[in-house]
């Protein structure tokens, strides 16, 4: 298990981006035997083989082939991307002897934990590559940029509740005016390139500071990221683990954090492409495809709110969970989450094979809730799914606190789902 938590936090620090998130992955899965696809070529797939496909580069969705009849896809879906603030076009803002970047808000984020902090960008840029164009990582591996607080003697009610306005109290600066220019010239370097040949950019900000174990026990993993990195790794695990009879499917979005409607979001058809063809490529017709669908399932893996230590009346009354206390199924009356009776009950059977305690989590009924990618997912995919999380402190924030036993068990709870032979019915189940 502290192997497993080393692992974790090494994940983390790969992950500064969608696209590294992404790349890690990628790397993971071709060293354990995995063949590439490209969504503009022709699927001939095998029994009992191991296929990804990418798109855009900041979602993947990974599967294996069975050598038992393929009759339905058991799927674990999770989401590459965190809040962050992205840089805009003509980045540079000179100001009062200041270089500044000019960012936009990139999610729902925590805005104070980004000050005074040293920080960085990554992404990608596409760049001119002789008489075409490629897309290249991007990760300026230095401590490049801060966004500095107003003393609290220039603000005397700091401490008293702040709006910030992220036009103007998030901007990070890089230095002072002779560094003007040395944003891009700073990017091109990091890519071996000339800045005029970078030609577009998707680039964010990241925070420099490691991911770490803490607390007196070692209980806690504390990174950036966590939201939702810590279910893809516990999917990911799962998946590579796992000995399946039916398809296993490991399906990682990106823009979860603002709306997954892009054609790489949940919302998108990549992962109903991807069914369609894996079932096409295996000889079903589309009445086959359907009659899977209907025998399949998908856990939607999002990281849920533990009950915070200082402010329990935050959480609703009876399902507060805790951290290191087991896997935690989300449920919403308006089905902002997507669990009903039907799919609490697969995956209660599922982590009762695997050993593995769960929680529950709901809001308090007088809060608004937030979302996530399932519900969003079986608009295009209409199969049995449920949400669930790994419960965590700071969610947005951009370095959070979780723990270390519950990566373990997702891990478990997805190997032993993916290598389940589950039956779903109009009213009933099976799991073996």
């Amino acid at each position: 298990m502290d192997e497993l938590a080393h692992f974790l936090a090494k994940f983390l620090d790969e992950g500064i981006s969608a696209f590294h998130v992404v790349a890690a992955i990628e790397q993971r899965l071709v060293s354990n035997g995995f063949e590439k696809l490209k969504e503009n070529e022709i699927w001939r797939l095998k029994d009992n083989h191991r296929y990804y496909v990418t798109r855009n580069g900041s979602s993947i969705v990974a599967f294996k082939t069975s050598d038992h009849e393929a009759n339905g896809f058991l799927v674990g879906a999770s989401h590459s991307d965190s809040p962050s603030f992205k840089v805009k076009e003509n980045p540079e803002i000179v100001d009062n002897n200041y270089v500044k970047v000019n960012t936009e808000g990139y999610g729902g984020m925590l805005c104070a934990p980004w000050l005074d902090r040293p920080l960085s960008v990554a992404g990608r840029a596409i760049v001119r590559d002789g008489k075409g164009y490629s897309t290249r990582l991007v990760n300026v591996d230095k401590d490049f940029l801060v966004i500095p607080s107003l003393a609290i003697h220039m603000n005397r009610e700091a401490n008293d509740g702040k709006a910030y306005n992220k036009q103007v109290d998030m901007l990070p600066i890089i230095g002072s005016l002779e560094c003007k220019g040395m944003f891009m010239e700073t990017v091109a370097q990091s890519l071996g390139v000339a800045k005029e040949d970078i030609v577009s950019h998707d680039l964010y900000l990241y925070v420099r500071e490691k991911s770490r174990i803490i607390g007196a026990c070692g209980e806690y993993v504390m990174g950036p990221h966590l939201d939702d990195l810590q279910c893809c790794f516990g999917n990911m695990e799962g998946f590579l683990a796992s000995e399946n009879q039916k398809i296993a499917v490991l399906a990682v979005f990106d823009n979860e954090e603002v709306g997954s409607l892009t054609k790489q979001g949940a919302s998108s058809m990549f992962l109903s492409d991807t069914l369609e063809r894996i079932a096409l490529s295996l000889g079903k017709d589309r009445q086959g495809l359907f009659a899977m669908l209907a025998n399949s399932f998908m856990v939607s893996a999002d990281n849920s709110h533990a009950i915070h230590p200082n402010h329990p009346e935050a959480a609703d009354l009876v399902n507060r969970p805790q951290i290191n206390k087991g896997i935690v199924i989300k449920s919403h009356a308006s089905q902002k989450y997507t669990t009903d009776a039907m799919s609490s009950a697969v995956f209660k059977a599922v982590c009762d094979k695997a050993g593995v305690p769960i929680q529950y989590f709901t809001n308090r009924s007088d809060k608004r809730s937030g979302s996530t990618l399932g519900n969003l997912a079986t608009g295009h995919v209409s199969i049995n799914t449920l949400d669930i999380g790994l419960p965590m402190l700071a969610m947005h924030s951009c370095y959070e606190t979780a723990g270390t036993k519950d990566a373990f068990y997702l891990k478990e709870a997805m190997r032993t789902f993916f290598s389940s032979n589950l039956r779903m019915g109009e009213d009933c189940f099976t799991l073996e």
